[in-house]
């Protein structure tokens, strides 16, 4: 069976609407998947819902895709943060494409005293929340939010939602038992390869709205350790439960 492509647009989305794709969008439908007119192509942008539309146009200088009818709507995952200390290149592809994928409605980059990429490239982080959506059947697309300094982050953080901050020493062992009292709106913070500075540690666990978990015995790398926490989160306070 032959599977309907899903992309990612950037108009307004409705019935009987024309949309003229982008050279990428349209090679990559055209040249690469060899679709014809009248084929159909799933399309979404975040706020419109899920669009079934068929290609209208297929020529040298245009291709174009018209809407047919609404089939999901756009619904946010739970108000889960994903707040983290940059990686370099290939890692940061990768922790980004994940944290789309289990859910995160917002990635937050911050930088901490041992952050090493301390320049961000928004537009391919972005451009990696876009294909990660458009993959794991996700209507809504994530925001990704300026990169910020830690302190500043902690000195401007929103009533009521909770910091769940990694912790090798945290004082319940169990991350599920830690979590029980926690609820969303809530966020997940990662620190960098290194690990926070003991007054960044400090800085931390003084404040009322942070609950420290553990990972285990093991120590990991900041990827792995974005994937095991998200993954927690969900399974506690988010939509796997």
């Amino acid at each position: 069976m032959k599977t309907t492509p899903r992309i990612h647009v950037a108009g307004a989305l409705s019935e009987q609407r024309e949309i003229a794709l982008p050279r990428e969008q349209a090679h990559y439908l055209t040249g690469v998947l060899r679709l014809a007119g009248g084929d159909p192509v799933r399309v979404f942008n975040g706020g419109d819902g899920e669009w079934l539309a068929y290609l209208a146009t297929v020529g040298k200088k245009e291709v174009s895709l018209r809407c047919e009818r609404r089939v999901a709507d756009a619904v946010a995952p739970p108000d889960i943060d994903y707040i983290f200390a940059p990686l370099k290149h290939a890692r940061l592809d990768y922790v980004v494409q994940k944290a789309v994928e289990l859910g995160a409605r917002r990635l937050r980059p911050i930088i901490t005293h041992r952050t090493v990429a301390e320049r961000v490239n928004m537009e391919r982080m972005r451009a990696n929340v876009i294909e990660a959506a458009e993959q794991c059947n996700l209507v809504f697309v994530p925001e990704v939010l300026e990169p910020q300094k830690l302190a500043a982050v902690l000195a401007g953080w929103e009533s009521g939602r909770r910091l769940i901050y990694c912790d090798e020493t945290a004082a319940i062992a169990n991350p599920v038992t830690a979590l029980k009292e926690a609820r969303t709106p809530a966020a997940v913070l990662i620190g960098p390869e290194g690990g926070f500075t003991a007054e960044e540690k400090q800085a931390l666990t003084r404040l009322p709205f942070v609950t420290a978990i553990s990972l285990g015995p093991r120590i990991m790398r900041a990827d792995t350790a974005a994937v095991a926490a998200l993954a927690l989160v969900q399974a506690v306070l988010g939509d796997w439960t």
